[in-house]
This record gives C-alpha cells, sequence and structure tokens, in this order.
C-alpha cells in the first residue's frame, strides 16, 4: 500500500439525514496542486468521503513525484488521479508498472470551481472526485463495421483527381466527377474515373451506397483516352477531360466515327441510374450531398477549403479495417406508440433524430444502429420510454451524480447548480478555468456524451437529490431540433415546479460560444435554495417509473400541493375527454392505446380508464370513429389518477333470435342510421342488424327468395 493514498469502502451516510448510506469512494484517490495552482483542504476532503485520514497532496506529481504514480498502480488497485492534462504521461508510466488501465481521470483544477477569492472550492472538488469513483457502466451490445478502403471522391475534377492521386497507393480510389473545372485526365488508368449527375447517397460506413446518371455522351469506362475524338470534332467541343461540351457541340457527330468500334461516345444513351458500393465517401463539393448535423462515420465533406480537405483526409485514413460500434440506443417496440392500424400517432423521436436512424417499421419504429450518432435526443422526447439511451443509461448518469451531491453537501456545499456539458464540447469552460475566474464555487459538472440525452427525469432527479438548480450547457452547433426538444423538456418540467410551490427557473439551457458568454451567463444565475431533502433512491432503469420516483418526491416536500398542474400540449402526461353522446363503446380507441391508459372489459361494454399510463399519443382520438375523445395534457396528484375509472359503459345489446349479447345500444343505433338505405338491411331485412354475426348469416340463407349481393347490378 503507497502512503498517503487510499482504497475505501465505507459506507457513508449523507448530510441530508437519509437514512440511506451509500459508498463514496472504492479506488486509491492521487491528488496534486499543480505546482501550487489550486489549493485542496485535505481535512474537509476527508470528511466529505469518509476517508480514515486526510489524503496527501502532491505538488508535482508528473515531475518530481512521478514515481509515486508507479508505486500506486503497482498494487493492483484502480486508482483516480487528479489531473488530466498529462494523462498521456500518466498513462505511459502506468504502462510500465502493468497498470494503465486502473487509472481514471478527473479534472480539478479548471471544473472543480472557485471561490470568490480565486481558491478552489472544497465542495466542488469533493464531487469531482465523487463522480470519478463510479464504475464504468457495464458494455452494451456492438455493431461490426468493415471498411476495406473502397473510397468514392466526389466533386469537381481537378479537385477529385488531386486527392486521388495522393491517396491511390493507399486506398482504392473512384472519382465521381460532379463538374469537370478545368480538369485534365492523365494518359494513366489507376483508378476508375466517372461523370455524374444527380448524384444520391444512402447507407453507413462500409456499406455506402453511392447513385448517379451519367449526363455526358462519352462514357469514360468505355473511352481510352485515345484523343482520336479531341482532333475530329470541329468545334473544339471535347477537352482533355474526355466529356462533350453541349454548348459548343454542332452536332455534326464526327466524334463518333473517329471512336469507332471503341463505342464510347453514344448521342442516343438513355440517362439511367447507376449505382455502386463503397466504404468511404470523400465529398469536396461546396454543398455536401448528406445535409444533416450528423452525417455516417465514415463520410466526410469538408466543403472547398484546401486545409479541412487535408484534415478530412487525415480522418478518413483511419477509417480502414474493423471496428466496433455501441448500440447507443434500444427499441422496445410493444410500448412504441408510433402507429396502431396505419394510423399515425406520436412521432416525437422521428422528428427529432438529426441523423435519420430512425424509421418508421410496421406500428413501432425501427433504429438503425450504424447511422446513430449516440445523442440520445430520441430516448429524451419519447413518451412512453420505448426508446432507451443505453450507452450511457440515464440511471448510469443519475449514480453518478447522486454521490456527487452527496459528496459536495458533507464537504460544506449549498445550493448547488449542476452543469450538463457535452463531453467534446468542454473548450468554453476550459478557458474559463484557465484564463477567467473559473466556475462559480456552486456549480457542479457533469460531462455526458450529448446534452440532447439530458432528459426530464436527470434535470428533475438532481433537484431531487439536493441541487436547487439544474442548467444545460448546449454547444453553438447542437441542431436546432435537440435544442428546441431540450427546451420543451425544460418547459414542462417549469411548469411542474411553479405548480409546486418551487418558482420558476430551477432548470435552463445555455448556449454559449465562448468563454466570455458562458461567464456571462453563469455570472447571471442566482443561487436558488435547495430546502428539502435529498432523495435516498437511484433512478429506475425505466424512464416512466424514474419520473414517477422524482415528481413524488419533489411533491411530498413542496411548499404547494395542487390536485393538478395543467401542462403544454406534448407533454407525456395527461387524461381524454370523452364525450358520452357520442361514444358508441366499439372499443376502438381501447386496441389502439399502446400504453394500457384505455381498456375494455370483455364481459360487458364498459370503457375503462388509467391515468398513469397515458401518455398523450393521440392514438385514441385518431382511432375513434366517432370523434368522441380529445386530450387533456395534465399531471394529477390525486388519487384516482393512480387507480382505474369508468369513462362509458352501457347494458348489453341481446341478438333478437338468440339473446347472445353482441354489443350495445348506442352501437345498434348509430349501425342503423348508416346502413338503413342499403339493399341488404331494407326492409323487413332490417331486423337483421338487431341480430349476432352467426344469427345474421342463419338469417340470410334461411330466406333463399331474398335479394343478395350477387344480384345487385355490377
Amino acid at each position: 500500500m503507497v502512503p498517503n493514498s487510499y482504497k475505501h469502502n465505507n459506507l457513508v451516510a449523507q448530510r441530508s439525514g437519509c437514512a440511506t448510506a451509500m459508498p463514496l469512494v472504492d479506488r486509491q484517490i492521487l491528488l496534486c496542486s499543480c505546482n501550487g495552482a489550486i489549493s485542496i483542504d485535505a481535512a474537509a476532503l476527508a470528511g466529505a468521503l469518509g476517508l480514515p485520514a486526510p489524503p496527501a497532496i502532491r505538488t508535482q506529481l508528473c515531475r518530481r513525484e512521478a514515481a509515486r504514480l508507479g508505486a500506486a498502480v503497482s498494487t493492483g488497485e484502480p486508482a483516480i488521479v487528479a489531473c488530466t492534462q498529462e494523462a498521456a504521461l500518466f498513462r505511459e508510466l502506468a504502462d510500465e508498472a502493468g497498470g494503465s488501465h486502473l487509472l481514471r481521470f478527473v479534472n480539478l483544477r479548471e471544473l472543480a470551481g472557485r471561490e470568490p477569492g480565486g481558491a478552489t472550492a472544497p465542495a466542488g472538488i469533493a464531487a469531482a472526485l465523487a463522480m470519478a469513483s463510479v464504475p464504468e457502466p457495464e458494455p452494451v451490445a456492438a455493431v461490426s463495421v468493415r471498411s476495406a478502403g473502397a473510397t468514392a471522391i466526389v466533386g469537381p475534377l481537378d479537385a477529385a483527381l488531386a486527392w486521388a492521386e495522393r491517396l491511390k497507393e493507399r486506398l482504392d480510389v473512384t472519382v465521381l466527377a460532379t463538374a469537370l473545372a478545368g480538369g485534365t485526365l492523365s494518359g494513366r488508368r489507376d483508378y476508375p474515373v466517372r461523370r455524374v449527375a444527380e448524384a444520391g447517397i444512402t447507407g453507413h460506413m462500409g456499406a455506402f451506397e453511392l447513385s448517379w446518371e451519367q449526363p455526358n455522351p462519352i462514357d469514360l469506362d468505355l473511352c481510352t483516352r485515345c484523343n482520336a475524338c479531341v482532333r475530329a470534332c470541329p468545334e473544339g467541343a471535347i477537352g482533355f477531360a474526355y466529356q462533350i461540351d453541349p454548348d459548343r457541340c454542332r452536332s455534326h457527330r464526327d466524334c463518333v466515327t473517329a471512336c469507332g468500334a471503341v463505342g464510347a461516345i453514344d448521342f442516343s444513351r438513355a440517362r439511367v441510374r447507376r449505382s455502386e458500393r463503397f466504404d468511404l465517401v470523400l465529398d469536396l463539393g461546396a454543398e455536401p450531398l448528406i445535409r444533416r448535423p450528423h452525417p455516417p462515420e465514415g463520410y466526410f465533406a469538408p466543403g472547398r477549403d484546401p486545409l479541412d480537405q487535408a484534415q478530412a483526409v487525415i480522418d478518413l485514413l483511419g477509417c480502414t479495417g474493423e471496428f466496433e460500434k455501441p448500440t447507443y440506443a434500444g427499441v422496445d417496440s410493444l410500448r412504441c406508440a408510433h402507429s396502431r392500424n396505419s394510423i399515425t400517432g406520436c412521432t416525437r423521436c422521428l422528428d427529432v433524430c438529426s441523423a435519420q436512424a430512425i424509421a418508421a417499421h410496421g406500428d413501432a419504429v425501427r433504429l438503425d444502429a450504424h447511422l446513430c450518432a449516440g445523442c440520445g435526443g430520441c430516448a429524451t422526447v419519447c413518451p412512453t420510454g420505448a426508446i432507451r439511451h443505453q450507452y450511457p443509461r440515464a440511471a448510469d448518469i443519475g449514480l453518478r451524480l447522486r454521490r456527487g451531491l452527496a459528496a459536495f453537501r458533507r464537504a460544506g456545499g449549498a445550493n448547488a447548480c449542476v452543469l450538463f456539458y457535452a463531453a467534446a464540447h468542454e473548450g468554453p469552460m476550459m478557458e474559463l478555468g484557465q484564463r477567467g475566474g473559473g466556475l462559480p464555487a456552486h456549480v457542479i459538472v457533469l460531462a455526458v456524451h450529448d446534452v440532447a440525452s439530458v432528459g426530464l427525469e436527470l434535470m428533475l432527479g438532481a433537484l431531487a437529490w439536493g441541487a436547487g438548480r439544474c442548467v444545460i450547457l448546449a454547444p453553438e452547433t447542437q441542431p436546432e431540433g435537440y435544442l428546441e426538444a431540450s427546451r420543451r423538456q425544460i418547459e414542462i418540467g417549469e411548469r411542474i415546479l411553479q405548480g409546486l410551490g418551487y418558482g420558476g427557473g430551477r432548470l435552463g439551457s445555455i448556449v454559449a460560444r465562448d468563454r466570455q458568454e458562458l461567464e456571462a451567463r453563469l455570472g447571471a444565475l442566482e443561487v436558488a435554495e435547495a430546502p428539502w431533502q435529498s432523495a435516498p433512491f437511484d433512478l429506475p432503469a425505466d424512464k416512466r417509473t424514474a419520473l414517477e420516483f422524482v415528481i413524488d418526491h419533489l411533491a411530498g416536500q413542496a411548499p404547494q400541493h395542487p390536485g393538478e398542474i395543467a401542462l403544454p400540449a406534448d407533454s407525456p402526461w395527461g387524461s381524454v375527454e370523452l364525450d358520452r353522446e357520442k361514444c358508441t363503446l366499439c372499443m376502438a380507441c381501447a386496441g389502439a392505446c399502446p400504453a394500457g391508459a384505455l381498456m375494455a372489459t370483455a364481459e360487458v361494454p364498459r370503457l375503462r380508464f388509467l391515468e398513469r399510463n397515458c401518455v398523450q399519443c393521440g392514438l385514441c382520438v385518431a382511432t375513434c370513429p366517432e370523434d368522441a375523445l380529445a386530450l387533456a395534457s395534465r399531471l394529477s396528484f390525486r388519487a384516482q389518477a393512480r387507480r382505474e375509472r369508468v369513462l362509458n359503459e352501457a347494458e348489453p345489446a341481446r341478438c333478437v333470435r338468440c339473446g347472445k349479447p353482441f354489443g350495445t345500444r348506442q352501437m345498434l343505433d348509430a349501425m342503423t342510421a348508416r346502413l338503413s338505405g342499403h339493399a341488404m338491411f331494407a326492409g323487413e331485412s332490417a331486423r337483421r342488424l338487431q341480430m349476432c354475426a352467426d344469427c345474421r348469416v342463419a338469417d340470410i340463407i334461411e330466406q333463399p327468395g331474398e335479394l343478395t349481393v350477387f344480384d345487385l347490378p355490377r
């Protein structure tokens, strides 16, 4: 055991008084003040994390005290290193000791928060270390991607040829020229060159399908580049790109004669659609073929800037081989509220996905794991929890957050503001810690793969665990669809909090272009008090259950106790309003409900409703043939919201022939009104509408002289 570095398994009770205890640290902690750049209160940290003694504070762990790290990992126990700047060096040192896999890094210098005087906040340090100690989530299934390097270079001929010449020795390249732009083909056939128009692309890395039309009479695949056509053309309409300029051509067709048996020139050739499969695509056009915020991996569209093109080529060269990609999200088709019986209900995930990885599939949706960018926006907007963001899960992020907030309080912190940010877009915060005054002392930062995955269960969960405010830091490049989805989640959460008497402004979002804007936005946030007791639970895996847990916890300590709170129209909670005069109890709505909120009763005509299950997808309203239903978005705290209640019922109508119940009086009256003019139910035959299906058939057979459908004129 290395002196003054610790591994702990003790259970630490929460400062809030919660009876539930939880381990905050289960690994060694290697702290460094970075040559005195940050101040660390070892005694406060020991109390916050439940350490048996204050930890040692190194000053130059990456220099003269580097041997400490090698000695620590040589024990075989995992360790947290309080530095990210020298992570590469620390991994190299750990490799020599055979333990690089044991290290986890956390940035205290820039991201732990600063007191007004500039000193590092002890509560922020405790929170960061507690969150870093949480074990990594269980691995999820992955999809395999294989790229052999077959690359399509699409764009103007001159630029495409220039990059093809550089890449031909390392990749199997094909040039798809969208414009001639003065390009000239060489006399060597080192790679295919094709002239394309109206190009399109589908697929993903390892399986891109490019399609196009050949717009020119000269087929470059057949052309031998003998220059006979160039010499024969009297107008000079054919250059050394071996394509005919239609504006100069006068249809002498001397070029066709000169080409002869080669047959590369054909003015009558139909413009048929051609296609070819590629592993990678380098799109050099000014307007990319794929115009969406999250294009598939293996597709690079740097535009016309040479530096951007060079960077794209560097990235492209790293995309050959076999790869595994996490299955970021999963779909439970049984819970999906997209469609029933060809009637569309919920389309939230389809509308928000910026990678076009989600498509309708029968009554549910299907997710293409190869296209999925892992942003999690689909799971955020899904009202039923049918789409689960599983890498990482909300429950895994919630566990880190809960432990961080517990350590924050034990270190003397109060009224924390949780700031979610995308791990790939931490630049403004890093600059704020390096050049500005640093993050405020009460701000706890938590990195996620993409802030689009931060849904209402995590935001309200942060408050339930003792934070006073929760804010999402969105990058400037965040797609507008995801920003709008986050704003809608915040709007719903704010409506709930205001209805419970907690006031407004506890949930919010920030889009910061640079350090100055971030500093100003964070400085404008007033400290929001959190006087309530923190929740003793972790988030359940099911989204609806998680939301129910956190809302019930906040409602139990709320200043106000309303019976219900009115919510925006697209909220995932609510009731349905039924017009009993219109309802015929046909039960079409119950058959369409994907959440089990509307239920039919087998024994009698009775429609039941369970409000806690309703997700406001609208399928019942769209399905009802009588237009008898309407949605009412709200969050009800009344006991009846958790109990089934009868919306409508009627005495069953009995068959006039056999006496068997087979419908309701309302349904029979509606049927009679609609079919009264039909020949099959005219006169005495109208009584068949009062019969069950079996007796109706028997009655027709017993009347042989009666008009049938076969007697009607065609």
